[in-house]
């Protein structure tokens, strides 16, 4: 059975269940994949698209096919060789509705709920109408308009015995000790002498199991079809629009665990730790042994009996304790190990999903394989961006949209926002836990809860990662750089008072270790600080980052994406080479792609985005034409202009990435589908941006009027025709980045990962578009015509040469598995006329040598070309000088003899736009496969 090799990212859900994925194994093994990373397979809300809104995680889904589906589906990966990789969500269930057990047990019996332990939950809120009580923000108004419109409405669950409210979707359970408060108005005696079991367990230290009996008889009871006429005609005296019904359910209601309120109570008022801003997404202790061994025990499992080879973990940043919780996932992977079936790999993979901020690099002392690969995205992205026209399109940018094109100063604004709005409850409870260990000391107690508000707020805007990973022993050296930066950015916005407090925050907050405490309540008061603080900052950084300032700031919107570091308009092909070799050194394991279910724009828009840094000036003449001729489309409101000037210019960027090369202007079909795409793309930008619009207060007359603006660009013909003019100036360049990040994600250090549907081209947009259907008969029937890259070269515009690359170099890589997974790294750099234009590495490994070269920053080579590849005489004397000998080519029949003088970046890229070439060392014994032929491979 092969080690995890390259993957595929594959997106489940009822539409696409495990049973089609089972149907398409044989064409992934023939492309050469060796494992399919999952999204979420355990049981998740009714209709979920995507997975992590998991409410069962005992249960493989039902919708997907449950266990016999994955079952068969892993036993048709066996039989190819292949095998699985899962995607686990420890952070985070769905809570509201009625679908999650644990939640809704929580919901019946409070903190006597066995549950209880498993939600990060708040019982001692400051809120005196929450002490005990969970507040349950899922009203559509507020409480007492809801309450009078007779929308809550009381009823019995016959199979269970228990009584419930329900409100739309959302099913929120009474506790079995008040069903007394309901019974005692029958009219039938037996149903009436009900009430006094229920409210006998009041005084029940084993209330919980004991209310099994008081149900039975219940149950019995209710086959009596008196009582259940008596029943229904007390359940009319809690329900309707009566004063009298509204009282008694509210008085009912004051009885449970929790309080019903207005959703927009959430952002202030939420007494329990959210995915984000998503109330519908509760967090889950993790740390709790008990809550890991409960979400675990079925993906452990599958591991155990060799269903599963790897796991990948989402946002573990939201954790209480991500290393920690790391190195207990993998005790319990490593004691796996000799329970797995023989022909499976020995060694389970563990990926995490974590987003890492400029200069921040993965921790070693985790336990893990590396990252699910969001910052190999980055760091392609950053060399084929052009350094020369960043200062050009920043004025663009600043004269049109009138904002800093500075992108950390929007992220420091929309921190700001954020803390004061989406996670103002979260801000509030950090700054209470610290407001608590400055009164636990006397030298502290005179610090003011409202001057530590202050000094945190600085200390988050200014914070450059999404957190830190301070625990007992201290912060990390590691977290020093980025905590400095952070100190220094808050100091010059803080009055000199609060700046001795925000340095009292530094030592409390990891600065000094908690273990260092003298006194236990101090010490477990820092670490709940600490905590509290660390779980604040990620999500923080993330509605500011990626959900507000990456569509608010535009310089070129390519720049902004999920893990990228968009205060850096590019990046030198230095530091491309140092990250490779870093991660070479570190986790040669770890995922590297270009394409997620998270990103915001498809690995192909956002290569055609980066050619167009590389048009500047073009691009800035086009913008001024452009505003002019469709100033008729604008509308004027009372707010300004639909669009504003800066959503304008987001949009013609949009279109430029978007618009694939097949798309023809006078084709009006595929202009509406266009149309309709980019619509649902305007409509999240416009209110993720949170300037004119808003997910909290929507803008509906902005909104519209953008929508019609956007339709009048795709119907007003000479405007139309322009823009589409000038997006096929991308065609040829933007391609060509394509291939290369393509080439580049398939040889670098690390494990490629596919995402579904990308061996052709991917002009997604952000979600839902990144998880359309995928055409896989059309992709089988490329593959199987098996024609190599140069041929599939000449029709480019339809995807096969993608494809192409892809099946030569995963078979390159089944074929000599030891120089991707250990070989060395070594930059090679290019001499001559366009020396800068050229990415070239090698890898060795026992008597194998690969040598990849690829062109960057093409744009202006291309000349009068058809095709993505730049004409070899344009390479003028540029060269490459690897070891000499014989070097034969992976993707062409070519062999090139490298000698003194090296070999011709002409006659490397002659045939192809990319090039790998493979070099056997007779001088090195080894164990590796003999010499790569592509045509022989590929025809096996």
């Amino acid at each position: 059975m092969n080690e995890i090799r390259a993957t595929l990212r594959l997106q489940f859900h009822r539409d696409f269940t495990l049973a089609d994925a089972e149907r398409w194994v044989d064409y992934y093994a023939a492309l050469g994949i060796s494992h399919i990373y999952a999204s979420p397979l355990q049981m998740s809300r009714a209709g979920s698209p995507h997975g992590y809104d998991g409410v069962d995680p005992t249960r493989i889904d039902p919708e997907l096919g449950g266990e016999a589906a994955l079952k068969s589906l892993v036993s048709r990966l066996r039989a190819h060789d292949m095998g699985l990789v899962l995607d686990i969500v420890p952070n985070h269930l769905a809570v509201g509705g009625s679908e999650n057990p644990w939640w809704q047990d929580v919901l019946a019996w409070g903190g006597d709920s066995p549950y209880a332990g498993f939600f990060d939950i708040d019982w001692h809120s400051p809120d005196p109408t929450l002490n005990g009580k969970l507040l349950v923000p899922f009203l559509g108004a507020a409480y007492a308009e809801v309450l009078n419109s007779g929308e809550l409405t009381l009823d019995y669950d016959a199979e269970a015995a228990s009584f419930h409210v329900d409100y739309h979707e959302h099913r929120f359970p009474i506790d079995p000790r008040h069903y007394g408060d309901i019974l005692r108005f029958s009219e039938h005696n037996a149903l009436y002498e009900q009430a006094a079991f229920f409210e006998a367990l009041q005084q029940d230290e084993d209330a919980y199991m004991s209310t099994q009996d008081a149900r039975r008889q219940l149950n019995k009871v209710m086959e009596s079809p008196e009582a259940q006429s008596s029943l229904s005609a007390v359940m009319k005296l809690f329900n309707g629009t009566s004063t009298n019904a509204a009282t008694r359910l509210h008085a009912l209601l004051e009885r449970q665990h929790y309080r019903l309120a207005w959703w927009r109570t959430a952002s202030d008022e939420i007494n329990w730790r959210r995915f984000f801003d998503v109330t519908e997404l509760g967090g889950l202790r993790i740390e709790d042994p008990k809550v890991f061994e409960a979400v675990h025990a079925l993906p452990l499992r599958l591991v155990e009996q060799g269903w599963v080879d790897g796991l990948r973990v989402d946002h573990v940043d939201g954790l209480a304790d991500p290393r920690g919780y790391c190195l207990r996932l993998r005790q319990h992977l490593d004691a796996l190990e000799e329970k797995r079936p023989s022909d499976a790999p020995r060694n389970v993979t563990l990926y995490v999903e974590k987003i890492l901020g400029d200069g921040e690099t993965l921790h070693t002392d985790w336990g893990i394989d590396g990252t699910s690969g969001y910052e190999f995205m980055n760091e392609v992205s950053g060399i084929q961006h052009d350094p020369a026209n960043a200062a050009p399109l920043r004025q663009l940018w600043h004269e049109v949209s009138g904002r800093n094109p500075d992108f950390s100063a929007e992220v420091r604004l929309a921190r700001r926002e954020v803390l004061a709005s989406l996670l103002a409850s979260e801000f509030s409870a950090c700054a209470r836990a610290l407001h608590a260990v400055a009164r636990a000391q006397l030298s502290s107690r005179d610090i003011t809860l409202a001057a530590i508000r202050r000094a945190l707020e600085a200390l988050i805007v200014h914070f450059p990662i999404y957190r830190s990973y301070a625990d007992d022993t201290g912060r990390p050296d590691a977290d020093h750089p980025f905590f400095t930066q952070a100190m220094q950015g808050a100091r010059k916005a803080l009055n000199p008072p609060d700046i001795g407090v925000l340095e009292a925050l530094e030592r409390w907050l990891g600065g000094e270790p908690p273990h260092d405490c003298t006194k236990d309540n101090e010490r477990q008061l820092r670490q709940r600080a600490i905590t509290r603080f660390q779980q604040l900052t990620s999500p923080v950084a993330a509605k500011a980052v990626e959900d507000t300032a990456g569509y608010r700031s535009a310089v070129l919107i390519s720049r902004n994406d999920v893990g990228f570091d968009g205060e850096h308009f590019s990046h030198s092909a230095e530091h491309f080479h140092k990250a490779n070799a870093r991660r070479a050194r570190d986790f040669p394991g770890s995922m590297v792609t270009t394409a997620t279910h998270d990103h915001k724009r498809g690995e192909d828009v956002r290569a055609r985005l980066a050619a167009l840094s590389e048009h500047a000036v073009m691009f800035t003449s086009q913008v001024e034409r452009w505003r002019k001729m469709a100033a008729p489309l604008r509308q004027s409101l009372p707010e300004g202009l639909a669009p504003s000037p800066g959503d304008e210019l987001i949009l013609y960027q949009i279109l430029l990435g978007a618009w694939s090369p097949t798309l023809d202007s006078q084709d009006n079909e595929a202009l509406e589908h266009f149309n309709q795409r980019l619509a649902e793309w305007q409509l999240k930008a416009l209110r993720e941006a949170k300037l004119r619009s808003h997910w909290l207060w929507p803008d509906e007359a902005y909104e519209s009027a953008c929508r019609t603006f956007l339709e009048g660009l795709l119907t007003t013909a000479l405007l139309r025709d322009s823009i589409a003019a000038a997006a096929r100036t991308l065609d040829l360049p933007g391609a060509i980045n394509g291939l290369v990040q393509t080439v580049l994600r398939l040889t670098v250090p690390g494990v490629p990962d596919l995402y579904q549907g990308n061996e052709f081209w991917d002009y997604s947009l952000v979600d839902p578009d990144n998880r359309r259907p995928v055409d896989y008969g059309l992709r089988k029937t490329g593959l199987d015509q098996a024609l190599p890259p140069a041929e599939a070269l000449r029709t480019w515009r339809d995807g096969r040469v993608k494809q192409a690359l892809i099946a030569r170099l995963l078979k390159l890589r089944q074929r000599h598995p030891l120089l991707f997974d250990q070989g060395d790294y070594r930059p090679l750099m290019a001499d001559g006329e366009l020396a800068n234009h050229v990415v070239a590495f090698t890898r060795r490994y026992t008597g194998y040598q690969l040598l990849v070269v690829v062109p960057r920053l093409t744009a202006n080579l291309l000349d009068n070309t058809d095709r993505p590849h730049i004409p070899q005489e344009r390479w003028e004397d540029t060269c490459l000088q690897p070891d000499p000998g014989c070097w034969r080519s992976v993707l062409t029949e070519a062999t090139l003899e490298a000698g003194s003088a090296g070999i011709s970046v002409a006659s490397l890229l002659a045939e192809l736009p990319v090039g790998v070439f493979l070099r056997a060392d007779h001088m090195d014994s080894s164990t590796e496969a003999p010499p790569f032929h592509p045509h022989s491979e590929l025809s096996k």
